[in-house]
This record gives C-alpha cells, structure tokens and sequence, in this order.
C-alpha cells in the first residue's frame, strides 16, 4: 500500500489494493520518428483502472534516424544501396523498443503481485492488527526515499506551498480513507476475492462519470460491468471463508477508490494551477499524497487506539518483521517507477490490459501461497470475473477507438 499514484492513464479495472495510489486517464497518443518522440496522456474518464484522473504529458527525448535524399542512392565505399543499409538499424531499434517493453512489464507485474502478497502475509501470517500503523510507515518509506531522489536530482517534484496543500487535501483525505479500508479488507479476505471485489468500482466510478461529467459508455463496457457485478455475487454467495467485516471493508473501499478517481480529475487542473510549473507530475503527486496522509494517519493511530497495540505486540521486538515490513514500502514505490516505466515504452491501453490479465496469476498465488478454501463453485466466479476483467479492458479499448 504505500506510496502509489498511478501514471495517468489507467483504467480502474487495472486497480487492484495495493496500486490503487495511482490514478489515471486511458487516452494515450504516440508519434514516432525513428522512436516514439511525445507520448501524451490525457483524461478520458474511469479511473477505468487506479492506478489511477491524472493528466499528464511525457516528453521523451526523440532521436531521429539519418536520412537520405534518395533511397536508391549508392553508397560509393561500400557499395550498397542505402536503403538496404537503414534495414538492420530499424531491425535493431525496433527489438531495443520490444525488449523495454517487456521488461517494463515484468517488472510492473512482478511489483504490484509483490506489494500485494506481502501486505497479505504481513496482515494474515504475522497476524498484525495494526492496519492504520502499516499505511503510515509504508507511506514514510515513500516520501524519504522520494526526497531523497528529488534532492540529488534523480526525479523532479514540485514544491510544497500552503496553496497546493489546502486544494489537495480533500483529494488526500479520500485516499487515506482508501489506503485504511483496502488494508482492512485485506485482512479478512484472500486476495482472490478482494480482486475480484474491486471490479466494483468500476461500476461505481462508470456510474458517477455519467452523472458528473455526463460521459456516456458503449453498450459493450456495460455487459462488461454487469458482468463483474454477477461475478462478484456469486463470489461472495460462494466464498468458504466469507467474513462480513471484511466484506463491509471492501465494499467501502470501493466507494471510496471511485470518490478518488473522480474528485482527482476535478482538482486536477485547480491544483496545476497553484504549482510554480503550471504542472503536478506523478512523483509530486506521491510526494503530496504521502506527506499528507502522514498526520492523518498518525491522528487515526490514537482514535483507533492501535498506540496501545503497538507497545504491547511482541512483532516490534522482530527484525525480521520490520525487513518485511519495509520492503512493502519499496515495493509500493516501486510500483510508481515501473507503472511510469511500462507507460513510456507501451501505451495506457496496453498497460490496461496487462493489468487486467495480471490479476490472473495474482490471485490463483493467493489461493496456493495462503492455503485459501475454495470449491469448484468459487473458483469458476473468480475466473469468470477475472476474465469480465479483460473484456472490460478490451471493450474499453474498443470505446475509445470509435471516439
């Protein structure tokens, strides 16, 4: 749970607990000359996935490839056409491009099914009751290691001012709300479920984008939602180790990841506007949300009374737990660097789809690695609303192709 903030881009369906930090638009456009030059991501509606609501524009430094003024001309040393020699360099430029691609992905995945199986063991196998505690110090993982990138001049981020912080702080709000709830619900419920719960706030989040912005959706994005909905009861009806509280949880968190989504794209362009550059990257935006959630959390810290917990649960006393628990930290922001990455080198409905079929592995791990009960009933909901999941990503894809 940590530090997320999704590239902009993203659809909410691509959420899952952990990478829900991050929100964004699914609208990318690319130019290439020789490699992609502009990739500029706007808003276009859902949080389709949390991940991400942001826009943002990524300039990439573009090289362009030699050319000549005639592609029959001869070279005189060697003899051969030049366009015959041009073919090997796009050969080569064009695997470099396909190999960060993948590599982008991995990496992307292998962070966010990581952020989330560890948050699991730490809540489930150490049987830590300290939700609020684990958000925060996840949280202050992030913000040092970000300023400490953003002070050598590794990243950029914005200055902090009293303006910025009044305009974001109903927007920082919601996302502690979310951070505590997806925490919560996590703890009761196996990670199979929780992905396919969340599916939830895709129909939330469609629903409240017809209201508020008054975007309609294709006939094919509702079958798909209609379709998680009937996953996600059969779900539940079917669930062996059901929990009404963690039930209850997630159903709320749902709400809040969709009040997220929205009120972000709302506060947006305010919050542009207060910054000194015109403009809030994601990494300003980690640092903002972060910060923020800091004294919110340590005030929830005292009215959930977890001050008591800590001094007595001998989990503290443990290396062992805080190695665990710091790597969920790192593994928080590194969902933030490769989302970003995977971004740069694919597209937003790319990194849609992939984050739709990456809930596949993520939750048959959580049924093998946490010895989850289930039955063959159970088993065929969660594939049937992972695979909702996908159509929604594709229908998606196809909505915005004929727009």
């Amino acid at each position: 749970m940590g530090s997320r903030v999704l590239p902009i881009g993203v659809s909410l369906d691509t959420l899952d607990p952990d990478s829900g930090r991050h929100l964004i638009e699914d609208n990318s456009n690319v130019t290439r000359n020789g490699e992609r030059s502009l990739v500029s991501w706007e808003q276009n509606g859902v949080l389709d996935q949390v991940s991400s609501p942001v826009r943002r524009d990524v300039i990439n430094r573009s090289s362009s490839a030699i050319k000549y003024p005639n592609n029959d001309e001869m070279d005189l040393e060697s003899g051969k056409a030049d366009k015959d020699r041009d073919k090997p360099i796009r050969s080569n430029r064009g695997l470099k491009i396909h190999n960060q691609a993948v590599l982008s992905g991995l990496a992307y995945c292998i962070s966010s099914c990581s952020m989330i199986l560890v948050n699991k063991f730490v809540l489930s196998s150490y049987d830590f009751n300290a939700g609020i505690s684990l958000m925060l110090y996840q949280n202050l993982v992030s913000v040092i290691i970000v300023s400490i990138l953003s002070f050598f001049g590794v990243i950029s981020t914005e200055p902090l001012t009293w303006k910025l912080i009044r305009v974001w702080f109903p927007v920082n709000v919601i996302f502690v709300g979310m951070l505590i709830t997806s925490i919560f619900s996590l703890k009761y419920i196996n990670v199979a479920m929780v992905t396919i719960l969340k599916n939830i706030t895709n129909v939330i989040t469609a629903v409240g984008e017809m209201y508020l912005f008054k975007k309609q959706h294709d006939r094919r994005v509702w079958a798909a939602l209609f379709l998680m909905i009937i996953s996600a009861i059969s779900g539940g009806i079917t669930d062996l180790s059901f929990h009404a509280v963690g039930y209850m949880w997630q159903i709320t968190n749902c709400f809040l990841t969709a009040a997220y989504s929205l009120t972000l794209r709302r506060v947006m362009d305010t919050a542009k506007q207060v910054t000194k550059s015109g403009n809030l990257n994601e990494f300003s935006m980690v640092l903002l949300n972060n910060i923020l959630s800091l004294p919110l959390g340590a005030l929830l810290i005292f009215v959930f009374n977890e001050v008591d917990y800590l001094s007595k649960t001998p989990l503290i006393r443990m290396p062992m737990f805080w190695l665990v628990m710091t790597s969920s930290g790192f593994l928080g922001l590194a969902i933030s660097f490769t989302s970003m990455w995977f971004l740069h080198q694919t597209g937003a409905t790319t990194y849609s789809l992939v984050g739709s079929l990456n809930k596949i592995p993520l939750s048959i791990a959580g049924i093998l690695l946490f010895s989850v009960p289930t039955s063959l009933e159970n088993f065929s909901s969660i594939l049937f609303g992972l695979l909702a999941g996908v159509f929604f990503a594709r229908a998606k894809m196809w909505e915005k192709s004929q727009s």
